[in-house]
């Protein structure tokens, strides 16, 4: 713990992969490409986990669970999905090991145990799910259908980094199908704005909602929706994307059901994910260079108490503190005391900032004959006396206030950090010296795109939902344009 951290002016990277590292969140593991993810940050996980499970069943969504295994046959039908991932696929061709005759104690593949079909693992689910719902829909009285999952998922990443971009994630998914177009469409904006809503009350994370242009669509989608937010070093994140695919997959599958008329009709449908990318997010966006800073609402410990006792005095201490502990889980906040007696009290508080705790107590027996707590929080390191008297209620206020602190730094931060310009001169310049987004006209071609990605490294992160059209001239080619994208460097 001693060891500071690397800043993040002197290297950012350095200094998230040395954060995520030391503050027990993630490591990488014997597999290449993949991690393990340790239990405090699985414990921030499961948070956002439930929150979001609470989100969508209240949208009216159920869970369910598909297999792992995609028959190449099944992952081939929609030709556009398809080729879209076919490069990063994970793919078993046989079922069975043996003994190694010519290297004992060793195994080998059986070569006599090749699949009749190779079997996909799972990049995205949409083919073994749509398969699916061709038995599951006949009329029109067994839609809209809502279905998620919780599941890990493969994409065979060559550079990795953790929770970021890992070989194996985990996420969810949602598929949905619906009886018109409108009410696909619907059903894709409603999850959109869920996942914003959840990015801004929970990770404290200004997102702009958008749709992506077709060079950065969902292979097989008709449009991709997508919330976009900024990280510390000036770079964007998709945090989350919403898809309205159309027809595309009920056709590829024959997913057809009868109408009120009796006509036969194919079903429209979406799809909706957010990963463990968001533990990313989390960090970049908000972490100072001692560690972690974490919303109180996804906080796996919102207060952490740390006694101060002399030698003999600890019992009797842990007996004043436990009604201030039994105060605050009565109210809903997670509490940690820290009574070990290997570490100086120094140290405690060093642990437990790196670990982004939002509000550290420490009591000892003159604070509380004196009436007060001293209480220090995470996102200021500001240290204030409370009265012992209401102290549940100054801290239950003081997480509310630091949840909001946070979430108004953030977009102080992004806001600074938008710059609109006129020329492409400027729009270099900006990404260079500046970083974030940077607000732009262009033609709209891909051709376009395609120039700006290779010169400058940026794409466009989305076309905001929120903003109206402006006619002006691209920054390239002088063509009419008849809106703003984003632009940024990204993740």
């Amino acid at each position: 713990m001693s060891k500071k951290l690397p800043t993040r002016q002197e290297d950012y990277s350095a200094w998230y992969n040395e954060l995520v590292k030391r503050a027990g969140l993630a490591e990488n593991s014997a597999v290449r490409g993949c991690m393990v993810i340790k239990p405090y940050g699985y414990a921030i996980w499961e948070k956002m986990q439930r929150q979001l499970d609470d989100m969508f069943k209240r949208t009216g969504h159920e869970n369910a669970y598909f297999p792992l295994f995609v028959p190449k046959s099944l992952f081939e039908a929609e030709e556009k999905n398809a080729e879209g991932f076919a490069k990063e696929c994970a793919v078993v061709t046989h079922y069975r090991l043996q003994s190694d005759p010519d290297r004992p104690g060793k195994l080998r593949v059986d070569p006599n145990a090749k699949l009749e079909e190779e079997l996909i693992v799972r990049p995205t689910s949409e083919a073994i799910i749509w398969s699916t719902y061709k038995g599951w829909v006949q009329s029109y009285r067994d839609l809209p259908l809502l279905i998620n999952q919780w599941a890990n998922v493969v994409r065979w990443e060559m550079r990795t980094r953790l929770f970021l971009r890992t070989a194996e994630f985990l996420w969810q998914e949602g598929h949905t199908a619906h009886a018109t177009s409108s009410e696909a469409v619907a059903e894709t904006r409603q999850m959109l704005d869920v996942y914003a809503e959840f990015a801004e009350e929970h990770i404290a994370l200004p997102v702009i909602k958008g749709v992506k242009t077709p060079n950065e669509r969902f292979a097989g989608a008709e449009d991709t929706y997508c919330i976009e937010a900024l990280m510390q070093d000036g770079k964007a994140l998709q945090a989350g994307t919403s898809h309205f695919l159309g027809q595309n997959f009920a056709k590829a599958f024959d997913v057809q059901f009868a109408n009120k008329e009796g006509g036969l009709e194919y079903v429209w449908g979406t799809s909706w994910g957010v990963s463990t990318r968001l533990m990313g997010a989390l960090i970049m966006a908000h972490s100072d260079d001692d560690g972690l800073v974490l919303p109180p609402k996804l906080a796996p410990i919102q207060v952490v108490i740390v006694p101060i006792y002399k030698t003999g005095e600890m019992d009797a201490l842990l007996e004043r503190i436990r009604p201030i502990q039994q105060g605050l889980i009565a109210r809903g906040i997670s509490v940690k005391v820290d009574s070990r007696d290997t570490e100086r009290p120094g140290a405690k508080f060093a642990e437990w900032e790196l670990k982004g705790v939002p509000v550290r107590l420490a009591i000892g027996a003159r604070d509380l004959d004196a009436g007060t707590v001293e209480a220090a929080r995470r996102d200021t390191k500001q240290k204030l006396q409370l009265p012992l008297a209401d102290v549940v209620d100054s801290v239950d206020k003081l997480l509310n206030d630091i949840q909001l602190n946070i979430y108004n730094k953030a977009k102080a931060y992004r806001d600074s950090h938008t710059t609109r310009v006129e020329t492409y001169d400027e729009f270099k310049e900006v990404l260079d010296t500046k970083g974030g987004f940077v607000v732009a006209h262009y033609d709209g071609t891909s051709e376009t795109e395609d120039r700006i990605k290779e010169e400058t490294k940026a794409t466009v992160r989305c076309l905001p939902l929120n903003e109206a059209d402006e006619d002006g001239v691209c920054i390239v080619t002088g063509r009419p344009s008849q809106r703003r994208a984003w632009f940024a460097r990204a993740y």
